[in-house]
C-alpha cells in the first residue's frame, strides 16, 4: 500500500465502525501509524484547523503540508485514491460520486442508531445533527427490507400464512405508528433516536432470518427459530432503551403490539 504521509484522520473514537475503519487504514498502510487522531482527543492544531461541527457529520482529513482539510467521502477517496487511483477515479464519477455521498451521508447521519455507544454524550463528542431527510431514508429502507424478508420467511412456517409483502409492511409500519402514538409524550425529544434504534433492531432480527431462508427443514424448526430471533431482538431492544437511558415502558409497548399484531395474522389464517 502507498502511504498518504503528513495526514491525520479525525475519527469519531465512540463509533465501532469509524473506529474499524480507521485503524484498517493504519493497519494496512494506507496512512501512517500516527495517521488517525480520536475526536474526543484533538491536538489544539488540529482543532484549529477542523470545523469543529462539520467534522462530527463528515470525518475529516488533515493535510499538514498544506494545512488544509477535506470532509467525508472526498477524505475516503483521498486515502483510498493513494492506494488505488482507479478506483478513486472511478468514483469520481458524476453519478457514481452521487450515490456514494448519498450512501455516506445515509450511514453518517444514522450512526449513532446503528451501532449507539453508551457513554454518556457531551459538547465534545462526535454526535452528527439529527438529519430528518436521512433518517427517515433510514426507516423506510428497514420497512421495505424487512417486510420483504418476513413475507418470504413466513411460507416456511406452514401454518397457511402465504408470502404477503404487504401485510408485512403494514405490520412494519403499524410497529413504528403505535410507538410514535404510544409513546410520544414519554419519549419527548428522543422519539427519533428511539425509532431509529427501534428499526435497527427491525434490521438485525431481518438478517439474523436471512440464513434460514437458504435452509429446507421442517415447519417446527423455523417456528422454534423465528422464537430465538425474537427473543434476540427482545433483549437488543432493552439494550438500547437503557442506553438511551429509557424504562421498560418501550419494551412493553412494543412486544404488546407484536402480540396483537400476531393474534390478528392467527385469526385471519383460522
Amino acid at each position: 500500500m502507498k502511504t498518504l504521509k503528513n495526514h491525520t484522520l479525525i475519527y469519531d473514537n465512540e463509533c465501532p465502525m469509524c473506529n474499524l475503519y480507521s485503524k484498517g487504514f493504519t493497519q494496512c498502510g494506507m496512512l501512517d501509524e500516527e495517521g488517525r487522531e480520536a475526536f474526543t482527543e484533538l491536538s489544539v492544531r488540529n482543532k484549529n484547523l477542523i470545523d469543529f461541527n462539520r467534522a462530527k457529520n463528515e470525518i475529516a482529513l488533515v493535510d499538514h503540508n498544506k494545512n488544509e482539510v477535506t470532509y467525508g467521502l472526498d477524505s475516503l477517496l483521498l486515502i483510498i485514491g493513494n492506494s488505488f487511483p482507479l478506483l478513486a477515479k472511478i468514483a469520481w464519477i458524476k453519478p457514481l460520486y452521487w450515490f456514494f455521498q448519498k450512501l455516506y451521508s445515509f450511514v453518517s447521519y444514522n450512526r449513532k442508531q446503528i451501532i449507539p455507544s453508551s457513554k454518556d454524550y457531551t459538547e465534545q463528542s462526535c454526535v452528527p445533527d439529527f438529519n430528518l431527510k436521512y433518517r427517515m431514508a433510514y426507516i423506510s429502507f428497514v420497512v421495505i427490507f424487512s417486510a420483504y424478508i418476513l413475507s418470504q420467511f413466513s411460507a416456511k412456517l406452514d401454518i397457511n400464512l402465504e408470502r404477503n409483502f404487504l401485510r408485512e409492511f403494514a405490520v412494519c409500519l403499524g410497529q413504528i405508528l403505535w410507538q410514535t402514538l404510544f409513546l410520544k409524550a414519554y419519549l419527548k425529544d428522543k422519539i427519533w433516536d428511539y425509532l431509529g434504534n427501534m428499526m435497527t433492531v427491525s434490521l438485525i432480527g431481518t438478517l439474523l432470518l436471512i440464513p434460514a431462508l437458504m435452509t429446507n427443514f421442517t415447519p417446527v424448526f423455523y417456528i422454534i427459530y423465528f422464537g430465538i430471533v425474537v427473543l434476540i431482538m427482545f433483549l437488543e431492544h432493552i439494550r438500547r432503551c437503557r442506553i438511551l437511558k429509557l424504562n421498560f415502558l418501550p419494551t412493553i409497548s412494543w412486544i404488546l403490539f407484536r402480540l396483537i399484531a400476531l393474534t390478528i395474522i392467527i385469526l385471519t389464517i383460522i
